[in-house]
């Protein structure tokens, strides 16, 4: 199993971003999905989370700006980011609790994608 996460880059504060994250290999169901962000220096965050429903919760640093989604069918999830700060520069992580074929269930990480909000 893999996660590959994707879209980051630089932005100008005020810009917006879409984070992609996709799964792959031997899945047969995937749980709850997070996005983390991390800067050097300091603990990994959370910042969004999203259950296989939808259900959907936010650290408040990002709450009104950004915005968790999934595609169940395609085993992706996805993070838009609007209204970006330079505080939101950080390597951004996606993870998954992933149940395999043979019934074994773990979190799986991506390798992370860079933000970089700057003038």
């Amino acid at each position: 199993v893999q996660l590959q996460a994707s879209g980051g880059g630089l932005v100008q504060p005020g810009g917006s971003l879409r984070l992609s994250c996709a799964a792959s290999g031997s899945i047969d169901s995937i749980d709850n999905m997070h996005w983390y962000r991390q800067t050097p220096g300091k603990p990994r965050e959370l910042v969004a989370t999203i259950t296989r429903g939808g259900n959907t919760n936010y650290a408040d640093s990002v709450k009104g700006r950004f915005t968790i989604s999934r595609d169940n069918a395609k085993n992706t999830m996805f993070l838009q980011m609007n209204s970006l700060e330079p505080e939101d520069t950080a390597v951004y992580y996606c993870s998954a609790l992933i149940t395999t074929p043979w019934g074994r269930e773990l979190y799986y990480w991506g390798q992370g994608t860079q933000v970089t909000v700057s003038s």
